[in-house]
């Protein structure tokens, strides 16, 4: 029963996914990137281990964060709250090893680390309950 449970739950979430997904791109056709990033990390991570969510969740927010041409302009209206899970998903990003993303994720932690320091590090490497 409680895989059953979970499985509804994922399919809800997958949802909520596909309509962030397209608010994002409206964001990103209006050449709005931060706002787009914001409505990405906005209810991140989803609250569930079901991987399908979590990669749907990925491709999302790596669309939005591959859009960020100038990252001090992105720091100067991204508010502190979003900084934990940026971070979290910078991880992702570099544990893709995909070249393009991996340089973009390199340059945002850069400037994340010189704005929210090591703590923001420790805490997206420790908590190991809420990943994404």
């Amino acid at each position: 029963m409680g895989e059953h449970v979970e499985a509804d739950n994922a399919e809800a979430i997958i949802t909520r996914i596909e309509h962030k997904s397209r608010k994002i791109e409206s964001l990103l056709k209006q050449y709005k990137p931060v706002e787009a990033l914001k409505t990405a990390l906005e209810g991140s991570p989803p609250k569930t281990r079901d991987e399908r969510c979590k990669s749907a969740n990925w491709i999302v927010v790596h669309s939005a964060l591959m859009a960020i041409k100038d990252v001090d302009l992105m720091f100067s209206s991204l508010d502190p709250e979003y900084y934990d899970i940026l971070m979290k998903y910078l991880y992702r990003g570099l544990s893709t090893g995909d070249r393009p993303t991996c340089d973009q994720c390199l340059r945002i932690h850069e400037k994340l680390t010189q704005r929210a320091g090591l703590g923001c590090i420790l805490r997206a490497l420790s908590d190991t309950v809420n990943t994404v």
